[in-house]
């Protein structure tokens, strides 16, 4: 965990500690380990990307919202580039939903939220509402998680053509494209940060900012880990309850 913040860090200094909660990055969530060691099952795998697929449609979405309060020209444009590459025509979107017809899921069915667990609807809806309501430089900088991506998205790439070789190879794409991408977008949004949060106080508040996101994904997979891997969705106990949610994506 980070220790309190006692003194104005310089920027070497910051940009470590802000690296360094890279260590509670869902990568190291006990889901997210057991799809990396190939232990998910097909069911498991399916149900991730659909729920994952409404945290995708959410980031256009907050990347226009953080442009909407107005940051300077430069950095609008820079943020423009986010919003392209996944709403594009053959951009991160897209990819997603060719990843879900890799792995067995309907278009429609994605589109549609079908599968979508609560507690991921609410994490996400957090994500966007912050993103809305937060001075643009602090929506901007929780987007830093992308520091930890490449690694998640590389051990995808690396390892799931081995453990999950009934997953189609040409979904993989989303995780190709993404390598270069979150790259650069760290670069602006890393040098934004190590700017402008330059006291003690906003260093603080950038290092809570960025535990908020964290937490966010973190939440993501708890939510998959107790439907899943527990087999206890929403309304499990009840028995005949109509608003027991389908997760089976196969059925």
């Amino acid at each position: 965990m980070t220790k309190k913040m006692e003194q104005l860090l310089s920027k070497e200094e910051f940009e470590a500690k802000l690296r360094g909660m890279g260590e509670m990055y869902h990568i190291h969530h006990p889901f997210h380990i057991r799809m990396y060691e190939g232990s998910c099952t097909k069911e498991e795998i399916q149900g991730w990307v659909a729920n994952r697929f409404y945290y995708q449609t959410a980031i256009p979405i907050k990347d226009a919202a953080i442009m909407s309060n107005n940051p300077p020209l430069e950095d609008r444009r820079k943020w423009i580039d986010r919003i392209i590459d996944h709403d594009s025509v053959g951009g991160g979107i897209e990819a997603w939903l060719e990843l879900g017809e890799a792995v067995g899921l309907k278009k429609e069915d994605l589109i549609s939220h079908k599968y979508v667990l609560p507690a991921v609807k609410f994490a996400v809806d957090a994500y966007i509402n912050f993103a809305k309501q937060r001075p643009w430089k602090e929506a901007a900088m929780s987007s830093l998680t992308e520091m930890f991506a490449p690694q998640i998205h590389q051990q995808r790439l690396d390892t799931w053509p081995k453990n999950y070789p009934w997953i189609e190879q040409n979904g993989l794409r989303y995780f190709q494209k993404r390598l270069s991408e979150a790259r650069r977008d760290v670069q602006h949004g890393l040098a934004l940060t190590l700017e402008e949060f330059n006291t003690i106080e906003l260093q603080k508040k950038a290092c809570e900012i960025l535990q908020f996101k964290l937490d966010i994904l973190w939440t993501m997979c708890d939510a998959l880990y107790l439907a899943y891997e527990l087999k206890r969705p929403p309304y499990f106990n009840i028995k005949g309850c109509n608003a027991t949610r389908k997760i089976n994506c196969s059925e």
